[in-house]
């Protein structure tokens, strides 16, 4: 459908900041966008000082309108979150953004005219199901989503375990999709990539090069990255690993590396700005991703596949369902068994082979599949066929497929090969 069939279109993406890791997307689609069609960013707040610090306020975009600069930037932000076509809405605890078109379509506003709201979501119980249960819980769950199950109202699940939380209160019944974060995609030589990985010691001999980036948080658990350094050295295999980042874990960090004698094998660094981690990750053989169920979904793992790593992830991060492949595109090992990671990381170390096999098949999915443009054509396609009144473009694998209802525990041992 263009844009001379169905009008001119206003899409509001509604957040709390933008970062590094949406910007691709949200170019992409503009550059999809027929004549006439308009994008806007509404970003909620200032970034925080520390992602600031790390490399990820580089300046606004042009199509941002920051709603907390004064009150008029802000009434001017909420009558356009009201009034869009289209509004992606997700990021943003303050839910005075979007209730009031909400209510409105609840209301019966809007006749004649197609309203579509999108909501994206990273997983909501982190710290377990558990939670869900509370009364206070549900009827916050039942007054922001349940209850507008029959109105134009999706949900993108920003990770495998989006679609599970949300059905635990009935939410978005049939109206789940799979979703997440599409950081940008560099287009190379996949071959020429491969030849080129691994570590170069003072020797110039070239050994398994291995890297770990992120904040020092429990979360992350770089204290497993450290521990899988210890297991290779006391199976006698030679290997390089470089720490990226910092933070309240730090000095458990240095502790670690020192009482189990890893100085030769195991450098740590401070943070590096986004650019030099992925140019790291080119260098790479293998990344190691530890995080633990907190990770809603971890954009590390598309830039690492993207880069031709063979990554080794935990299976309750979010984007590991949806982007890996257990044994295919990568390995997942089952959350918090280190001795799982410990041996998916020694087969690694052990098959050069292995290693450039599962790099590339995870190039490629970032490549052909989980990648900005992608998810914007999808995205388009989905808008055009709702505006039009017809049957949603229908998606095997990738952005946009249709989420399932599996219990948590399931999806992780599948993720993890298990089940």
């Amino acid at each position: 459908m263009t844009c001379r069939e169905r009008g001119s279109m206003k899409i509001t993406f509604v957040s709390n900041y933008i970062n590094h890791h949406q910007i691709p997307f949200c170019r992409a689609l503009i550059s999809n966008l027929s004549q006439g069609d308009e994008f806007t960013f509404v970003q909620t707040q200032e970034m925080e000082a520390d992602r600031k610090n790390m490399g990820w306020g580089t300046g606004l975009p042009e199509f941002v309108k920051e709603s907390y600069v004064s009150p008029e930037a802000e009434k001017e932000c909420r009558e356009l979150i009201f009034g869009s076509d289209v509004v992606i809405f997700g990021g943003c605890e303050d839910e005075s953004y979007i209730s009031p078109r909400l209510e409105a379509l609840r209301e019966g506003a809007g006749k004649g005219k197609k309203y579509l709201t999108l909501r994206y979501s990273e997983r909501m119980y982190r710290e377990g199901q558990w939670k869900f249960i509370t009364p206070k819980g549900l009827r916050k769950k039942y007054l922001d989503h349940t209850r507008y199950n029959e109105l134009p109202v999706y949900l993108l699940c920003a990770g495998g375990y989006v679609g599970s939380d949300f059905s635990l209160f009935g939410a978005y019944r049939n109206k789940k999709y799979k979703w997440g974060y599409f950081t940008e995609v560099k287009e190379q030589d996949i071959e020429e990539l491969l030849m080129t990985k691994g570590y170069k010691g003072e020797t110039g001999e070239t050994t398994p090069y291995i890297l770990w980036a992120g904040r020092f948080l429990k979360l992350k658990h770089a204290d497993h990255a450290v521990k899988t350094a210890a297991y290779l050295k006391e199976k006698g295999l030679e290997f390089h690993m470089d720490i990226v980042g910092d933070g309240p874990e730090k000095n458990n960090i240095i502790d670690l590396i020192s009482k189990n004698s890893l100085e030769k094998y195991v450098t740590l660094h401070g943070f590096k700005k986004p650019d030099e981690v992925r140019n790291m990750m080119e260098k790479a053989d293998i990344y190691l991703f530890t995080s633990d169920r907190n990770e809603g979904w971890g954009a590390v793992v598309n830039e690492s596949m993207n880069s031709g790593c063979a990554v080794v992830a935990g299976s309750m991060i979010g984007s590991v369902p949806y982007l890996i492949r257990n044994g295919e595109n990568g390995f997942v090992y089952y959350d918090g068994d280190t001795g799982d990671l410990f041996r998916k990381t020694e087969l690694l170390v052990k098959d050069s082979e292995l290693r450039k096999r599962l790099g590339r098949k995870a190039y490629e999915t970032v490549k052909n599949t989980w990648n900005p443009e992608e998810a914007a054509k999808r995205l388009l396609a989905f808008i055009n066929a709702f505006m039009a009144g017809k049957d949603f473009p229908k998606y095997e694998d990738g952005p946009l497929s249709i989420e399932t209802n599996f219990s948590e525990k399931n999806i992780s041992k599948k993720a993890a090969g298990r089940a």
